[in-house]
């Protein structure tokens, strides 16, 4: 990795911890001056448009998740399982970060079109790779006909991320882990499917815990 490329994701960490706690994306170019200790010129290089960094925050955020969904499948050998885990991790993530949830603005062809066509480009790729490996899930799970399951569960799922960081939710709480799975299986027609029991999501989270003490060690 180049240093262009280092300063770059080093920018665009700055940019996420810059988000937490906020329902809106208020950070401007100008606002990474002193959170990031770089100078103005450098930052409006890497993001030439206020477009692109909001871009580029959203390609970092599809690729943590093409990450995840990778190790996930390693993981899980049931697709079935595989999938609830997966966006159970992501609702995990919102929770005890206080991530923002990049949902609320993207996809969003109008400000795609604002940036520039090298974050666009790369967001565009980015969104097909992950739209075609839920599809790709819900498919080996087994299809249902008579709805389109990917787009139910892709709306379901991208309105429980926005309502999760009403502070209300806590990131350790097991029914709220339990509700959302049993939720997405109803959608995806799959109702006759035992979701994994409380007693599971609470050795995952204790699991997930653990690998964040670890990391931190």
């Amino acid at each position: 990795m180049s240093s262009w490329e280092q300063r770059e994701v080093y920018l665009i960490e700055v940019a996420q911890r810059c988000l937490r706690g906020h329902q809106s994306f208020e950070l401007c170019r100008s606002h990474l001056v002193a959170a990031s200790q770089i100078s103005k010129g450098t930052i409006y290089n890497h993001f030439t448009t206020e477009a692109d960094l909001v871009v580029a925050v959203a390609c970092a955020q599809y690729q943590g998740w093409l990450r995840a969904a990778e190790s996930e499948q390693q993981r899980y050998t049931d697709p079935f399982e595989c999938y609830l885990f997966h966006h159970c991790l992501r609702l995990y993530d919102v929770l005890a970060q206080k991530r923002f949830v990049i949902e609320r603005l993207m996809p969003n062809q109008e400000l795609l079109q604002q940036a520039s066509e090298e974050y666009r480009d790369r967001f565009n790729g980015l969104l097909a790779q992950y739209c075609k490996w839920n599809q790709n899930i819900i498919s080996a799970v087994g299809e249902r006909p008579g709805f389109d399951r990917y787009e139910l569960l892709k709306n379901y799922i991208r309105g429980t991320m926005i309502n999760s960081d009403d502070g209300l939710k806590r990131c350790d709480d097991v029914q709220t882990y339990y509700q959302f799975s049993y939720a997405m299986a109803q959608l995806m027609g799959h109702s006759d499917r035992r979701i994994p029991s409380k007693q599971t999501f609470s050795l995952w989270l204790q699991q997930i815990e653990q690998q964040h003490t670890n990391a931190a060690a």
